[in-house]
């Protein structure tokens, strides 16, 4: 697993999966926020396996 996220893309997925997973618990939206986990994961670890599949990588180049 080679890191594949850059540190803005990164933030904005734990951001994302963060709200998702809050409004959840909240109450505000049904079942389907727990699809927050996904974003928080794999911006906690920096890699995504939909960018290793196109062959996408949003990480800066020597980082």
């Amino acid at each position: 697993m080679k890191i594949n996220e850059g540190s803005l893309d990164r933030g904005i997925r734990i951001i994302v999966g963060l709200a998702l997973i809050g409004l959840t618990l909240a109450g505000t939206i049904g079942v389907w926020g727990w699809i927050g986990v996904l974003p928080l994961v794999t911006g906690l670890v920096g890699w995504c396996p939909g960018y290793s599949l196109l062959g996408i990588s949003s990480r800066k180049a020597g980082s």
